[in-house]
């Protein structure tokens, strides 16, 4: 009963293909974005991570289930983001199309289309690109156990709340106490209300590691509802140039090939219209080598965004950076796109394993795609 609707429901057939190949793709890649995530990382000015460190590392803390961390949060994302991609795409290719006397895209029209559908998918999958990322990160990290934040949190329920990993500085903290008690104050209890605040107690006030604060109650509790969207900026500027890259790219092969099967017609056809489809081998060869072309022209942009998605910013420092109005260092390109200047050198880490990931995904999900129809239909 559930095939037959399938076969006779268009929309539910074609939904069902693109769930399906959106999520083998994605299992399918998965471990080259574990350890493409992992360099990126793990990259730092005065040393780089190699690829077999990485695998060695990730293998010892976590096994092999640890190249496949996140991998809910991923297959999530590339549903919603492959549908708002493809979706925001197939919209604005049909208002550019509406009223022609032919009905193929030119490149420069796919170039545009694909940077605006880009801008969609950044914003509905910053989230779950988040999520993966911590979960990806915590499976090369190790968690430190303290004996005596246990004691701690039953004292100040707020320290697990607010700071998950983070242990008490006790010196610091005495420290503290012994300043503030040569001060007049009318409060009852200021030390109880001191105890409120997470850095009062740490010292320092040492955010936690991503790998320590991966669940989604814990990011909101600790950084509030608006960092499920850390990283927007340099995402719609990766996702803008990998859209534009890739559809117009995809187009050029497309008319290409098109072209090309035009030769062998007799009679030669009036149109490209009266082409007919290109096998979907050579469709998906063609889409395969767009995605690499895609990630390899968006990769300083996607270092970017994997970085900052790793930092922890409380809300007290939020709340700091803007009552200070605070504005990130660099020159105009990278601030409005949220890049570093101290990652200038390292943006192109991990690169080759992007271009591969990206390459082989592309290619598997058109490919699914198609055979699912030709399956169904």
């Amino acid at each position: 009963m559930g095939f037959d609707l399938l076969t006779e429901n268009a929309f539910a057939g074609h939904a069902a293909a693109a769930a399906g190949s959106a999520a083998g793709a994605a299992f399918l890649t998965h471990p080259l974005d574990t350890l493409k995530t992992l360099l990126q990382v793990g990259a730092g000015s005065s040393q780089q991570v190699g690829l077999l460190q990485v695998v060695e590392r990730v293998r010892m803390v976590s096994g092999l289930s640890g190249f496949y961390s996140g991998l809910g949060w991923s297959v999530l994302g590339k549903l919603f983001g492959f549908g708002s991609r493809f979706g925001t795409y197939e919209i604005l290719t049909a208002y550019y199309k509406d009223g022609r006397t032919y009905k193929y895209v030119h490149v420069s029209e796919a170039l545009l289309a694909g940077m605006a559908a880009g801008a969609m998918e950044a914003v509905i999958c910053t989230p779950f690109e988040l999520l993966k990322i911590r979960g990806q990160v915590s499976s090369a990290s190790h968690l430190k156990k303290f004996g005596s934040v246990g004691v701690m949190q039953e004292s100040t329920p707020l320290i697990s709340k607010l700071l998950p990993g983070s242990t008490p500085n006790m010196k610091a903290w005495n420290n503290t106490l012994g300043m503030l008690s040569t001060l007049s104050t009318s409060h009852i209890d200021i030390v109880g209300v001191l105890k409120q605040y997470p850095w009062m107690l740490t010292g320092s006030g040492r955010p936690p590691f991503a790998s320590e604060v991966k669940e989604p109650s814990k990011i909101v509790s600790l950084e509030g509802w608006s960092a499920l969207w850390r990283g927007l900026r340099p995402g719609i500027a990766q996702k803008c140039v990998f859209g534009g890259f890739f559809f117009s790219t995809w187009q050029f092969f497309h008319i290409a090939m098109l072209d090309w099967k035009a030769l062998d017609m007799n009679p030669p056809p009036r149109s490209i219209d009266d082409v007919g489809p290109v096998s979907p081998l050579a469709s998906s060869l063609a889409v395969g080598f767009s995605g690499m072309v895609a990630a390899a022209a968006s990769h300083p942009f996607d270092t970017a965004k994997t970085r900052s998605q790793c930092i922890v910013t409380p809300k007290y420092i939020t709340m700091e950076r803007k009552l200070l109005r605070w504005e990130p260092p660099g020159i105009w390109l990278e601030r409005v796109t949220g890049m570093s200047p101290a990652d200038r050198n390292i943006m192109f880490r991990g690169l080759k394993l992007r271009m591969l990931r990206s390459g082989i995904a592309s290619f598997a999900l058109v490919g699914s795609y198609l055979l699912s129809l030709d399956y169904l239909f």
